[in-house]
């Protein structure tokens, strides 16, 4: 079925997920809303407007998400896990998942946006008991502040009463790879790398229908 464009606000969207979901809703022919705190640096194209804002800013974000139709959130952490992990975040908080998006929720209902499309990570919540042992491990040992704020988020998403759908990829790749991803609601993966480009064709896809409303979506290549 033919959907009308929307206008999407993508918040989060400079890092590599974010800017592949933006290309992706732009070809579907959305009018798109890129948020975060470097939108600047975007290039300039039709379609495409631009607005610098932190994210656990509820003032920033307000306006954002008035006049939207959907908001897609692909907030995280893009520096070195190793460094997060021995020193702590330079730039970014801790908890810049959950609490920027429940500032996106509450913003939400203010403005009666209904839905709502998040990023999470494979292996948070049901999909955890299905990660391989050396995934298990990197989780623990590496990446555990980032997996309790994405579980945080993923509780922020649930309770929201929006029309929501989580995403959880497997490992984030850059290749070129435009072949539809295999998608999971039942927390099953078929390879344990997905690229980018399939997460965001994805994600823009879920800003409209009805398929995964209410569930978390297991994406693999």
């Amino acid at each position: 079925m033919q959907h009308a464009p929307l206008r999407v606000l993508v918040v989060g969207a400079t890092g590599g997920t974010g800017r592949a979901a933006l290309d992706a809703l732009l070809r579907a022919g959305h009018e798109v809303t890129a948020f975060s705190r470097h939108a600047d640096r975007l290039p300039a194209q039709p379609r495409l407007r631009r607005v610098s804002g932190d994210a656990t800013n509820p003032a920033d974000v307000e306006s954002a998400v008035q006049g939207q139709d959907a908001v897609l959130v692909t907030l995280g952490i893009s520096e070195s896990p190793l460094r997060v992990r021995l020193l702590g975040s330079r730039r970014t908080p801790l908890s810049v998942r959950s609490t920027g998006t429940r500032t996106v929720i509450e913003a939400m209902r203010r403005h009666g946006v209904d839905r709502l499309v998040v990023l999470s990570s494979y292996g948070v919540g049901e999909t955890r008991r299905k990660l391989r042992l050396v995934d298990r491990l990197v989780f623990q040992l590496l990446l555990k502040p980032q997996i309790r704020d994405t579980e945080r988020q993923e509780a922020e998403v649930r309770r929201s009463g929006l029309e929501w759908v989580i995403a959880q990829p497997v490992h984030l790749t850059d290749d070129e790879d435009a072949a539809p991803p295999f998608l999971s609601s039942d927390g099953v993966a078929r390879r344990f790398k997905v690229a980018r480009r399939q997460v965001a064709d994805a994600l823009a896809g879920w800003i409209q229908g009805s398929e995964f409303v209410g569930r978390s979506v297991a994406v693999s290549g």
